[in-house]
């Protein structure tokens, strides 16, 4: 058979056999057996347990990658009896081609199918959490100069106001903004927040919005009050991130959250042309 008629054949193969479980793609384990040229459930089975290992050391859920389920086979005159299935969503099968038999033709190609369809679906994810993160250290700008205008009118000069921001920026991580900016890698010419991940930036906009809030619920004045204020907020929300489980000051640092802004306005030019 002509190569690339092969590849169509098996291309078409895949494609029919999928079907939507839940409102997520999904193939049968018992269906990708055959698809993959495996003879026997057994032999087939333990590839199948190989990619459940990979997926639950991934840090994935197993269960909602290879869903249980049953599957009635004829066993004659009529009679049907169930016998155990899965189904795998697209990464499940993925996994199984990778833990597969490369020697059969059938998994060569699944490996490259699903890889691929499986980057795709990454590189989607990944752009959704760079929007997400984008969004966040826009809407923590807005938190920050909304605070900066209401405790101006309250006796606080610009130095103060950042002196403030140090003192919840500590009692958020822990640790100082120029340490943190040391252990980050971030230059000391850019704010912080260019480089923290979205839980950290959304930590810090919250807290800029509860003070915001009680400056005025409490009317409070003067940098002292102010400070001790935010303080307070911040150091409440990193309680309730230590509970669970969660250390800011030991997360990674992010790209550079210019860098992402122009890539993503670059995705949105390719889009229009």
């Amino acid at each position: 058979m002509n190569p690339m008629n092969e590849i169509k054949k098996l291309f078409n193969q895949f494609e029919q056999a999928s079907f939507e479980y839940e409102g997520v793609e999904c193939w049968s384990a018992r269906e990708l057996q055959i698809l993959l040229g495996y003879d026997t459930w057994r032999r087939f089975e333990n590839a199948l347990e190989k990619a459940r290992e990979s997926c639950q050391n991934a840090g994935h859920d197993t269960e909602y990658h290879f869903a249980g389920a049953g599957k009635m086979i004829p066993i004659g005159k009529g009679a049907e009896r169930e016998v155990k299935d899965y189904y795998l969503t697209r990464y499940a099968c993925y996994l199984v081609a990778q833990n597969g038999d490369s020697k059969k033709k059938e998994i060569a190609f699944a490996q490259t199918y699903f890889a691929v369809q499986t980057r795709k679906l990454e590189l989607i994810e990944q752009r959704i959490l760079e929007y997400e993160r984008l969004k966040a250290r826009e809407e923590l700008s807005v938190a920050e100069k909304n605070l900066s205008g209401i405790i101006y009118e309250r006796g606080v000069n610009e130095k103060d106001f950042g002196i403030i921001r140090s003192k919840g920026d500590e009692a958020l991580f822990g640790l100082s903004t120029s340490k943190m900016k040391r252990k980050l890698g971030v230059p000391e010419n850019r704010a912080l927040a260019d480089f923290l991940p979205t839980v950290s930036i959304n930590s810090k906009q919250l807290a800029a919005n509860i003070t915001s809030l009680n400056v005025v619920e409490k009317d409070l004045t003067g940098s002292p009050a102010i400070e001790t204020e935010h303080v307070d907020n911040n150091v409440a929300i990193r309680e309730m991130l230590l509970k669970r489980g969660v250390k800011l000051e030991n997360l990674p640092a992010e790209e550079d959250i210019k860098k992402v802004e122009k890539k993503l306005k670059k995705d949105e030019k390719k889009k229009l042309r």
